[in-house]
């Protein structure tokens, strides 16, 4: 046990207070709206896609490059990256797009008005229905892809918001906060690990949304690409998951979309910019 030290006892009124921000503390502020008036730039394809290759990044670029891989022209995109570590995502541009100022962020241009779409699970529901792909019309195979894929939107926030940000990113470990997300990030894994070994992919015989959007987050966590937390959280002990992961990674359309929009590590696994 940690040594015990002087409560927090909070305020009456919660003030901002940026200094105990953490890592993040220069792009996080307690409002909404743009800082900054620019407006994003424009390609040639039909589809515009705004991001980073971080996990919810990485869950639109891989479905863009799985629709390609299927012959779907009218899924061409351009990928331009935002910096969201020197706060492009305030910009009036872009929260013209995603008034919620987080990647990632699409506009449909092949559309009489064109559309916008925020929030990763929409982006990919949105790709689904526009190009009838990776998600089956069948009504109860519907509603189990959806079961997946809302039950990830709403997972994720645990693991990355929870335990990543209290592991890898806070201003001093708390040993409380660790536990209480590891806890819960480890009862997840047991949950797909447990549907996991019934079946190949997470909504039954077929590889859909629900897999891509999932794999960008507990697929990464079993392969230890997430806050070098592998060891820490035994991700090995999780077998169907790890069966299933190496099974998308081994996707050409997912190591392609794993490139887009990313800066960091191996310079052969960065492609910043699609066009």
């Amino acid at each position: 046990m940690t040594d015990k030290t002087t409560p927090y006892i909070p305020p009456k009124v919660w003030t901002w207070d940026q200094a105990n921000g953490g890592q993040f503390a220069n792009i996080n502020r307690p409002i909404a709206g743009a800082t900054s008036e620019k407006d994003l730039p424009v390609g040639k394809h039909p589809l515009q896609l705004y991001s980073m290759a971080t996990p919810n990044g990485v869950k639109v670029t891989v479905m863009l490059e799985e629709l390609l891989a299927l012959g779907h022209k009218g899924a061409e995109y351009d990928a331009w990256l935002i910096k969201i570590g020197e706060g492009d995502q305030f910009t009036s541009g872009f929260v013209n797009i995603n008034p919620n100022s987080k990647i990632p962020a699409l506009l449909d241009r092949s559309t009489a008005t064109p559309t916008r779409v925020f929030e990763s699970g929409s982006i990919l529901l949105y790709l689904a229905d526009k190009f009838d792909a990776f998600l089956p019309k069948e009504p109860s195979a519907r509603a189990e892809v959806m079961n997946w894929l809302f039950w990830q939107m709403g997972s994720a926030p645990y693991l990355g918001g929870g335990f990543g940000h209290f592991y890898a990113y806070a201003p001093e470990k708390f040993e409380y906060p660790i536990n209480r997300f590891s806890m819960e990030v480890k009862r997840q894994l047991d949950v797909l690990d447990r549907a996991l070994a019934e079946r190949p992919y997470i909504a039954g015989n077929d590889y859909t949304i629900a897999d891509i959007a999932i794999y960008a987050w507990y697929g990464a966590l079993a392969e230890g690409l997430l806050y070098s937390a592998a060891e820490f959280l035994s991700v090995q002990e999780y077998t169907h998951v790890q069966r299933w992961a190496a099974s998308i990674k081994a996707r050409p359309a997912v190591a392609k979309g794993r490139k887009i929009n990313r800066v960091w590590g191996d310079e052969a696994d960065q492609v910043p910019e699609r066009h």
